[in-house]
């Protein structure tokens, strides 16, 4: 069965949300031996664009100065699905759910001012939502001291595997399995999935497009 089209997330808006809520990503960068340099960092995704603040002395951006063309991607491991789900006996049986996005794009280093501040207030604003910190403004000698990596996306592409290419039966059997296995993100994989757990049990409340 082919998977690829199934797989697709076809909202941005979902996208959006998803790199919105994500910590981690990976900036991946040509070195000087044709050598890929992957590197995870915080990073905001604002008008369409991925920030990222660096120190302003490093490989990464020695990289990105002779070829500006990078990766990026983040990733979220929604559930861990044991052999034994499928098969005790046959351990190819294995298998993620999972979403994640990936982009190909041009990197620059942000010069002006007021969109520094707009990207390193951005960055705070998702990193610390509880506030509680002075907002960075464009006059401050801090934004002498980091670079802004800015990613413009030439190619967007985002996956998720939850399930959808299953039959509604099979899908409520995977999640009962989930649910029984009890791990510590299995509540939040049911939600993802469109399920409840109510006092009659798991109930498909949500049909999940995206």
């Amino acid at each position: 069965m082919q998977l690829t089209g199934i797989l697709q997330i076809r909202s941005y808006e979902k996208i959006k949300e998803f790199l919105n809520e994500e910590h981690v990503g990976r900036i991946s960068s040509i070195d000087e031996n044709g050598f890929p340099q992957i590197i995870p960092m915080n990073f905001v995704f604002l008008n369409d664009v991925v920030y990222m603040h660096s120190h302003v002395k490093g490989e990464k951006l020695d990289n990105i100065f002779r070829n500006n063309k990078v990766g990026f991607e983040a990733d979220r491991e929604l559930e861990f699905l044991p052999s034994y789900f499928e098969d005790p006996c046959n351990a190819s049986l294995a298998d993620t759910l999972y979403i994640s996005v990936i982009i190909k794009g041009i990197a620059s280093f942000v010069s002006d001012r007021e969109e520094k501040t707009f990207a390193l207030n951005g960055l705070m604003k998702k990193y610390q939502p509880e506030g509680q910190y002075d907002p960075i403004k464009s006059d401050m000698r801090v934004l002498d001291a980091v670079s802004i990596i800015k990613i413009t996306s030439q190619t967007l592409h985002g996956k998720y595997k939850i399930g959808q290419h299953m039959k509604p039966e099979n899908r409520l059997n995977l999640a009962q399995k989930i649910l029984k296995k009890n791990s510590s993100s299995a509540l939040k994989t049911l939600k993802i999935m469109g399920f409840e757990l109510t006092d009659e049990g798991l109930k498909m409340i949500d049909e999940p497009v995206w």
